[in-house]
């Protein structure tokens, strides 16, 4: 096993999770949060969710247009209102800001920069944009992001739009922007089903995360 450098954080977790419902996952990250020290490592869970829609801190009314059906939960993240479903790969980031040295900021463009690696080396070109966090192919968001940071410490993550219904979108102004329109991989004709999205992005992940990584 890597031994973690002199001082530096204990190697990287990765958790396979599977496809699993939205709030016990939540509730999880939350307990896993409050329960953990300066020693516990950090981890990343790749999971799918069952359709839903999760309502961050910044999230008004008015951006859900109608009720299909859907379950909504109001969640402790910044941002507004997005949808996951089966076909979307989730990678929460569970991670030690203080000890890995890395300001929110940078964690972000972290996690953006990743998804945008992960495309480029399937030939898509790929991009952020200033004031709205998340991945544009375009001008369709293929992948949103959000985070809760308590006592320097995430969670939260990323998701990536993979081969899924994008139907329950048209439901939402996604991220609260009127019209936005949505991507997925299978668009863009990527032979990648979700589980395969999930580990190779997980990978960028943990070369943005731990340069030294492979």
């Amino acid at each position: 096993m890597e031994q973690p450098a002199a001082g530096g954080p204990p190697p990287l977790i990765v958790k396979r999770l599977g496809r699993v419902e939205y709030e016990p996952t939540f509730a999880a990250m939350q307990a896993f949060t409050a329960s953990r020290d300066e020693h516990t490592p950090d981890e990343l869970w790749i999971v799918e969710h069952p359709p839903v829609y999760t309502l961050g801190q910044a999230s008004k009314p008015e951006h859900l247009l109608r009720d299909n059906g859907i379950p909504r939960v109001q969640i402790d993240r910044g941002g507004q209102v997005t949808y996951h479903g089966p076909g979307q790969v989730v990678i929460y980031l569970l991670l030690d800001l203080h000890r890995r040295k890395i300001k929110v900021r940078e964690l972000v463009t972290a996690i953006e920069q990743a998804v945008i690696d992960l495309l480029a080396v399937h030939g898509v070109s790929a991009e952020r944009r200033d004031g709205a966090p998340g991945v544009y192919v375009g001008a369709a968001k293929i992948a949103a992001l959000g985070l809760r940071i308590r006592n320097g410490r995430s969670y939260h993550g990323v998701s990536l739009n993979v081969d899924m219904d994008l139907t329950p979108f048209a439901a939402i102004n996604p991220c609260g922007y009127p019209g936005l329109q949505v991507i997925q991989t299978r668009d863009l004709n990527l032979p990648l089903t979700a589980h395969e999205a999930g580990e190779q992005l997980c990978q960028h992940l943990l070369q943005q995360l731990e340069p030294h990584h492979g």
